[in-house]
C-alpha cells in the first residue's frame, strides 16, 4: 500500500468519517469485483468461450485491481486507517447444480448487464460533484473503465442466447430477472437509509451522493439502458421492475 505523504495529512482534515467509511467500502468492492470477474473467466475458459471474452475479461481484473489500488489512496488521503475486510467465501460466485452455462449467465446478468451498466451513471453522477483530486482521479479512471466493462457484459450474453442452450437460458433469464432486478433495487435502499444526517458539501467534493440520488439514477439506468438492451436481445425487462 502507498504510504501517506504529507499531502495527504492536510488533504484528511477535511474528511469526514462518513467519507473514511464510504472509501473503505470502495476499497472493498472493487476488490471483490476483481476476484468474482476472475472467477467469471475461469467458467468461461471452462465453457469454452471466445478468447475475445476471454481477454476481455482478465483485462477487467487488472481495473478492478487498479480501482481498487486508487480507493485505498484516496482512503488514506482522507485519513483512513482501517483495513478491507473481506470474507474469503464473498470472493467467489456460488455454483448451484444446473449446468454451468446457467450460472455463467447469472453472472454475467447480475454482475455486468444490470451491475455494471447502472454503474456508469453512478459513476458519473459521483464524478459530477467531486473536486478533491484524489477522489477525482479514482472517479475519472472508474468511469473510463466502467464503460467497457459493461460493453463486456452485453457482449457476454448475446454469446450465450446464441449458444446450442440460447433459448433455454432466455427462458432462465425471463424467469429469474424479477428476482435480480429486486436484488438491485434493495441494494440502493438498505436498512438505515433515509435516516442519517444529509451530505454536507464537503462530503459531496470527496465523492459521496445522497441515498435518494442513487435510487434516482438505478431508476434512469433501467428505464433508458437496460430495458433497451434487453429489448435488444428479445427480452421484455419491463415488468422485472414491477
Amino acid at each position: 500500500m502507498p504510504p501517506r505523504t504529507g499531502t495527504e495529512r492536510v488533504t484528511s482534515a477535511l474528511a469526514s468519517e462518513r467519507v473514511r467509511r464510504e472509501w473503505l467500502r470502495r476499497v472493498e468492492a472493487e476488490y471483490r469485483s476483481a476476484a468474482t470477474t476472475q472467477h467469471l473467466v475461469l467458467w468461461l475458459i471452462q465453457i469454452g468461450a471466445s478468447p475475445d471474452l476471454v481477454h476481455a475479461g482478465l483485462r477487467i481484473v487488472r481495473d478492478e485491481l487498479a480501482h481498487a489500488s486508487l480507493s485505498h489512496r484516496a482512503l488514506l488521503a482522507a485519513g483512513g486507517e482501517d483495513k478491507p475486510q473481506l470474507a474469503r467465501e464473498s470472493l467467489a460466485l456460488p455454483r448451484g447444480g444446473d449446468p454451468l452455462e446457467d450460472d455463467v449467465t447469472r453472472a454475467c446478468v447480475d454482475v455486468f448487464c444490470l451491475g455494471e451498466t447502472v454503474a456508469v451513471r453512478l459513476f458519473k453522477a459521483l464524478r459530477d460533484g467531486c473536486t478533491v483530486p484524489v477522489a477525482r482521479r479514482v472517479l475519472d479512471r472508474v468511469l473510463r473503465d466502467e464503460v467497457r466493462h459493461r460493453d463486456f457484459g452485453w457482449a457476454l450474453l448475446e454469446w450465450l442466447l446464441e449458444s446450442s442452450r440460447g433459448a433455454a437460458l432466455r427462458a432462465m433469464i425471463e424467469r429469474e430477472l424479477p428476482r435480480s432486478v429486486a436484488h438491485l433495487r434493495a441494494a440502493y435502499a438498505p436498512p438505515g437509509i433515509g435516516r442519517e444526517a444529509p451530505l454536507r458539501d464537503d462530503e459531496v467534493r470527496w465523492g459521496l451522493m445522497p441515498a435518494a440520488r442513487y435510487r434516482q439514477v438505478l431508476a434512469l439506468a433501467f428505464q433508458r439502458d437496460h430495458v433497451r438492451r434487453f429489448a435488444r436481445l428479445g427480452i421484455d425487462a419491463q415488468p422485472a421492475w414491477a
